[in-house]
């Protein structure tokens, strides 16, 4: 029987892998944990954690007979730039308490199986855009950027060294109506059904043709909680694995959007956002995903349109009948 811990519950991809686990181990053995007060976290017991505090965090593991971790915690692209330091802090002392946690356990006989999520931002301006490899030039320009690539040396240093099992994927772009968005530079994906739903016109803060990979929420997690789940004998990269959902420019997502809501109209006024976009890959080559647990995503651009129309327009709704 598997005892999960989500740290960072409260996220965009938190609160929805929670409910997942949930359901595929049931709810007694899924603790949710973030550093604030319970919010979208379903699991039936939440923990309120700094990951930062490497003693509780030993205290919860060892109490609640954890064998599995989703290290979820951290701060992303847009918010880092604005506070660097924290971010880098956040980022990288947080992953290093969990390795050290999950290294002195495996020495104890108790293993400890880890995901952590990486993120296309490891890649950079000199980065092959189309098709980006596996293994490839990676400089990235953000601190989150750096501090992801800094993230994926170490959990492969950990594994090499001391055998830990810590998995992880580079996540894409994620798209998801459950939760607002959280402060990436893909987040215009998001927004711009919010206001396709609310009868808005979108000023995106990317240009037109800023083609970018994203995944939608239901694959997202299907690909984390599949990896998590394969024999330890397939993961045959421990830093992490390209992932491929799909690949849109905002233009073809709002021409996607407009087959649907005729009257939505966009326009474009990019930002300090469009840098760190232009810095990072157009589509990513999954191959290795694939051949090792057997990675294929289900959901095109046409269904994830009408999916997150169908849900952010009851959203929109709930939202005005409270007013």
């Amino acid at each position: 029987m598997e005892r999960i811990l989500v740290i960072g519950a409260n996220g965009q991809i938190g609160s929805e892998l929670v409910d997942a686990l949930a359901e595929q181990h049931g709810a007694e053995n899924v603790i949710a944990a973030d550093i604030g007060p319970r919010s979208l976290a379903g699991a039936r017991c939440y923990e309120t954690i700094d990951v930062l505090d490497s003693k509780r965090l030993t205290t919860i593991v060892a109490a609640q007979g954890i064998t599995q971790v989703y290290h979820l915690a951290a701060l992303l692209s847009v918010t880092g730039e604005q506070d660097p330091l924290r971010a880098w802090t956040l980022n990288m002392n947080g992953l290093l308490n969990i390795l050290e946690i999950a290294r002195e356990r495996k020495a104890a006989g108790k293993p400890l199986r880890v995901f952590w999520p990486s993120s296309i931002a490891v890649f950079g301006p000199h980065t092959p855009a189309v098709d980006t490899p596996q293994l490839t030039v990676m400089d990235p320009s953000t601190i989150y950027g750096i501090s992801k690539l800094a993230g994926e040396r170490l959990c492969e240093y950990y594994f090499s060294k001391y055998g830990v099992d810590v998995r992880s994927i580079r996540y894409p772009g994620i798209i998801s109506y459950k939760s607002p968005p959280g402060g990436g530079t893909t987040d215009y994906a998001i927004s711009i059904f919010h206001a396709a739903c609310s009868g808005a016109s979108y000023s995106c803060f990317l240009g037109p043709d800023s083609t970018l990979p994203m995944i939608y929420m239901p694959d997202a997690l299907r690909a984390t909680m599949e990896l998590m789940a394969a024999p330890a004998e397939q993961i045959r990269v421990r830093s992490s694995y390209n992932v491929a959902g799909l690949s849109f420019s905002p233009r073809e997502l709002a021409a996607a959007i407009q087959k649907q809501r005729p009257s939505f109209r966009i326009d474009y006024r990019p930002d300090h956002r469009q840098a760190i976009a232009d810095s990072w890959p157009q589509s990513l080559d999954d191959a290795a995903a694939r051949a090792d647990w057997g990675w294929n995503p289900q959901v095109g651009l046409a269904d994830l349109v009408e999916d997150m129309l169908l849900h952010v327009s009851k959203v929109t709704r709930l939202h005005s009948q409270a007013a």
